[in-house]
């Protein structure tokens, strides 16, 4: 729940009112970031002291898809409505789950609201990181982003047979075709186990399928007791390699570390 103070609220929004048009006199806004995604892109395309505050989430090393380094470098927000307003930004990013209070909050206040949601192929990342390089007022950053990207892309790319894998995800789910990480297997050289059953996204992997029909590669992201069961390591057909959860949802420079991890894995396959 939301709950801003009478006084604060008044008070800060007088002092938004000489900033309705959500960006400084230098054309480079000043950012609070939501999103743990947007977070990783725009810590490489803004500008020292632009990025006033990224997501709780990326603090977390258990679940950021920032550096620890890197995250270390900025404040962060849990975002209440209190917290974001204290920083004054010109814009906040966030996801497309923003609470509408929230939303309206900050728009009342004369702070734009820019959000974004998930990204399904290398090609819709690509374009997000251009889209938060303009609203950073740097769309040469993005370029570069983008280039280092393409790169990573291009030196992993595998030739000859695909092989299939099975990428299990927490709770023992499996990604759908349209999702970033299924993108990324294909572009590494792999093919999917769950899509040629006819699985689609978030469906039941269970350990039983996995024992009765391994796949070559079973990729896990997961730590529940079946993904960790001592059956896995005796399937003589099917190798099993860790994959870690950060490189799962988020795009950005996120794709150059899961793509090299999956290279890792397809070249070890022999």
């Amino acid at each position: 729940m939301i709950r801003l103070l009478p006084a604060l609220a008044l008070l800060l929004a007088g002092c938004a009112g000489s900033g309705t048009s959500g960006v400084r006199g230098d054309a480079r806004p000043t950012i609070v970031s939501l999103n743990p995604c947007t977070d990783a892109i725009l810590a490489e395309v803004t500008a020292p002291g632009q990025l006033l505050a990224i997501s709780h989430y990326s603090k977390d090393p258990q679940a950021s898809s920032m550096g620890a380094t890197v995250a270390a470098r900025f404040a962060a927000t849990g975002g209440t409505v209190e917290e974001v307003l204290a920083l004054d930004p010109d814009v906040v990013v966030a996801s497309s789950f923003i609470p509408p209070t929230a939303r309206a909050a900050f728009e009342d206040l004369g702070i734009r609201v820019v959000t974004f949601g998930g990204t399904a192929t290398v090609d819709e990342s690509e374009a997000q990181v251009r889209d938060l390089a303009r609203l950073a007022g740097d769309p040469a950053a993005g370029e570069r982003l983008v280039a280092r990207i393409e790169t990573a892309l291009a030196e992993t790319q595998a030739s000859g047979a695909a092989v299939e894998a099975a990428l299990w995800q927490p709770d023992g789910i499996v990604p759908g075709e349209s999702s970033l990480v299924g993108d990324l297997l294909r572009r590494t050289g792999f093919s999917s186990y769950s899509a040629a059953r006819t699985m689609a996204q978030a469906d039941y992997l269970s350990l039983e399928q996995v024992v009765a029909d391994p796949p070559q590669v079973l990729l896990v992201a997961g730590s529940e007791v079946g993904q960790r069961h001592p059956v896995l390591e005796h399937l003589p057909r099917m190798r099993r390699e860790a994959f870690d959860t950060r490189l799962l949802y988020c795009g950005g420079p996120t794709i150059i570390r899961a793509a090299r991890r999956l290279a890792e894995i397809r070249k070890s396959v022999s």
